[in-house]
């Protein structure tokens, strides 16, 4: 522990734990390297040379784990980065100058890229921020423009362009991303004034107590909850107060006033103590509630990684955490502490040595009534040790404690039991997943296993599982198929090898899909080996699907068969009387007895369903229908004859149905023979047609069909399915043709304000006038807006 007594417990007892020696080797640390490190205890990239900017080396992009270890390294060929961060998955962002964003795994490898924006891509990324949202990983961007550009999820990107800073000339002292009632807004600095921008509006805002010395704000930092802020002044101050800036918290002098290299909050959850780090070359200060400060001089280049209770120091050569001692620890190791749980603890000891004082302590403890209070106590501080030995000595002590208890529930103390062995083997240094233990309950114990798997750390995830009892479709059989999927893409052994391993290690898991792993086994272009694994699938209506997309369809077929799932057979039919030409259909149906069987009867049972209909039927199903057993019988036979001409499957299909499709497939010539024969209203076969030929996109046969004769619905309804479909070239064919009375609405439609303003003022309609008035633009259209307003005063006179 660093520091429990002197100034230091003014500010709140503080300790710095080394976490590694870190493995990598780097010639000049970290001086020439644009660092990204994941919360969590996640990887750490490295683009070294980003700052020596030589033409003739390339950067080097380079990923390790916490404790050092290289996970993946590559020259960077692509264009300037301006900033790497990591999302919330453990995937590594690249944010370029041009505003593309690239994103690789932890392994290197690529897997996608995005832009934000023609704007950010014409004047440059100046600045930008990668952050996390209740949304999920956000990019904020400032451009050369001296605007900003939000995306607060880059799984569904919604690029927001923010409102103007007034009076923003260069680029801003600093800015920062907050997150407040599930809206990201960006605050800026600009000299002494602050801004807050959200989607609307840019808001002067006034820290509260903020030093009057001050006539700049030079750094800002958000804590890693987003409900806290920091701002450091020119003068030297750190101001510390809630992020929606109504409470000040308190503010200190650093007596140092060049800008810093970076800050960041180190407060643990529920503290009730401010507590914020800021870096300059060599010098780290640690500011709080008190005016003091503490200092901490660093050896080499380092980065400060803000942590949910606390901050992580990597440097070149250690990866160290520093944070507020947490209080049950403080309470047992502070200087003659008469904590209960600090008497336990030398109870227990005592005990070791065989000595009588140890029956002191313990009566001390117990005649306060607070021995329970001890064992919690012992318990909670093993939780925040990082060394294995100081958990042993005081959960040995907490177990010395129950001893005298009757009723202490055990749970406490055998969930930290094994949380601890669980944190003790993902903090190992091959594993590099430096986690406390409030990290490790706030991430819970299923995104701990899903970054297990994510490294590849496929024993260690399965041995965390059986450990902690995870229910096995959570925890084994999970694991377990993501090896396997990533067993079936290894190009170095044999399909029956790999088949072979995976059915022996998949044998007694439970709720595995072998039709998932083949999917996998057939994108990696391992057809065969998706094959053999489908033979291990138990179920057939998980093979026959990914057989037919792999173009095996008479295995498809006869697995369908084999299954004795008649609705199966049948599904698989009908996928090959669409995929196959007729002969090759029939050809495969007769060499399979059962399909072409159970094809017949489905037909003859459509039919027959057909031929019993009544009227009933098809007013419930349709507006409009055959009317009588006669007219249903001339419809079975028109559909019967088409399905022989012209392979369309119509049979069952009703007189509505029927029609539609015939339209939707260019049988305009035999839908039209139905419109005749069963007198079909004239206004509802010109919708269907209408429809479906916008549909198909067919604008020249529309255009035909508009021109036939006078359309019963009128020309409005050729404008809107133009315009539905994005042609507003086409939709202004039938402008013309439009009513009077649906003048205005169609010029609306294809935006021409000039010629609705027209209609409108010649038929002298105050709400026609009124409503062109609300789609005008003020900045565009004053011009037009001005007689609009004229006319509208007329024809209100009138």
């Amino acid at each position: 522990f660093v520091a429990y007594r002197g100034q230091t417990e003014l500010l709140g007892p503080l300790r710095k734990i080394e976490l590694y020696e870190m493995g990598w080797n780097l010639k000049d640390g970290l001086r020439e390297c644009l660092v990204a490190a994941a919360p969590y205890g996640g990887p750490i990239a490295l683009l070294k040379g980003h700052y020596r900017r030589s033409p003739s080396a390339r950067p080097q992009l380079e990923i390790y784990s916490s404790s050092g270890l290289p996970l993946a390294s590559f020259p960077w060929k692509s264009g300037v980065v301006k900033q790497l961060g990591w999302t919330v998955s453990d995937d590594l962002l690249c944010v370029q100058e041009d505003g593309t964003v690239l994103v690789y795994d932890l392994w290197g490898g690529f897997k996608r890229h995005f832009s934000m924006g023609n704007e950010v891509s014409q004047s440059q990324v100046l600045e930008t921020k990668i952050f996390h949202s209740p949304y999920g990983t956000g990019v904020a961007i400032l451009t050369g423009a001296l605007r900003f550009t939000l995306a607060t999820n880059i799984d569904d990107i919604k690029l927001r362009r923010l409102p103007e800073v007034p009076g923003l000339q260069e680029a801003p002292s600093c800015w920062a991303v907050l997150t407040q009632d599930r809206q990201s807004k960006v605050l800026v600095a600009n000299g002494s004034q602050l801004f807050i921008l959200d989607n609307t509006a840019c808001t002067p805002v006034t820290p509260p107590g903020l030093s009057p010395q001050a006539s700049s704000i030079v750094h800002m930092c958000v804590s890693f909850s987003y409900k806290y802020l920091a701002l450091l002044t020119d003068s030297g101050h750190v101001w510390m107060g809630t992020s929606n800036l109504k409470e000040k918290l308190s503010e200190v002098d650093t007596k140092i006033k060049t800008p810093p290299k970076q800050m960041a909050w180190c407060r643990r959850p529920k503290s009730q103590q401010p507590s914020a780090v800021v870096m300059w070359d060599g010098l780290l200060i640690v500011v709080g509630e008190c005016k003091e400060t503490i200092q901490y001089h660093l050896d080499d280049d380092s980065v400060l990684v803000p942590e949910l209770d606390g901050v992580r120091i990597i440097s070149g050569t250690h990866h160290e955490l520093l944070q507020e001692v947490p209080g049950a620890c403080e309470e047992i190791f502070k200087i003659a502490s008469m904590a209960p749980g600090a008497l336990l603890l030398e109870a227990h000891k005592e005990y070791e040595k065989e000595s009588q004082k140890a029956d002191e302590y313990l009566r001390e403890i117990k005649e306060q009534s607070l021995l329970s209070e001890a064992v919690r106590q012992c318990v909670e501080a093993a939780g925040h040790e990082h060394e294995p030995e100081t958990q042993k000595t005081l959960l040995r002590a907490a177990s010395f404690g129950k001893c005298f208890l009757s009723n202490f529930p055990p749970e406490q103390f055998v969930s930290m039991c094994r949380d601890l062995r669980v944190l003790n083997a993902v903090r190992d240094y091959t594993v590099g997943i430096p986690l406390t233990h409030t990290q490790f309950k706030q991430m819970t114990v299923q995104v701990l296993i899903d970054r297990l798997v994510y490294r590849k750390l496929y024993p260690l995830a399965i041995e965390v599982c059986r450990y902690l009892k995870t229910p096995e479709y959570q925890g084994v059989s999970r694991v377990l198929k993501h090896w396997a999927c990533y067993k079936v893409q290894q190009k170095e052994e044999s399909d029956e090898v790999i088949a072979k391993a995976v059915s022996v290690k998949l044998a007694d898991a439970a709720g595995i899909s072998y039709s998932e792993i083949a999917t996998k086994a057939y994108e990696s272009g391992r057809t065969e080996l998706a094959i053999k694994l489908l033979e291990f699938e138990p179920r057939s209506g998980e093979q026959v699907p990914l057989l037919l997309k792999m173009k095996k369809s008479p295995l498809a077929l006869s697995k369908a068969i084999e299954s004795g799932d008649t609705d199966l057979v049948y599904t698989v039919v009908m996928y090959l009387k669409n995929e196959l030409n007729r002969g090759d259909f029939f050809m495969m149906l007769r060499n399979q007895p059962v399909a072409l069987s159970l094809y017949k009867q489905r037909l003859e049972a459509r039919v027959a369903l057909l031929q019993s209909a009544v009227d009933e039927y098809y007013k419930a199903k349709n507006d409009f229908s055959a009317k009588t057993t006669e007219d249903e019988m001339r419809l079975l036979r028109f559909q019967r004859k088409l399905e022989e001409e012209k392979g369309e499957q119509l049979v069952g299909f009703s007189l509505h149905d029927t029609m539609t499709t015939l339209l939707s497939v260019g049988l305009h010539k035999h839908a039209e023979q139905l419109y005749k024969d069963f007198r079909v209203p004239d206004k509802r076969f010109w919708w269907l047609k209408l429809k479906a030929l916008a549909e198909k996109e067919d604008w020249e046969e529309l255009e035909k069909f508009g021109k036939t004769k006078k359309s019963p619905v009128g020309y409005l309804p050729f404008v809107e399915v133009c315009i539905k479909h994005h042609n507003k070239y086409e939709a202004k064919k039938y402008v013309s043709k439009v009513t009077p009375e649906q003048k205005v609405k169609a010029h609306l439609a294809v935006g021409d304000m000039e010629g609705a303003a027209e209609a409108a003022i010649e038929r002298r309609n105050e709400s026609e006038i009124s409503t062109v008035l609300s789609r005008c633009s003020a900045t565009t259209d004053h011009l037009l807006m001005e007689r609009l307003n004229r006319a509208k005063a007329t024809a209100v006179k009138k």
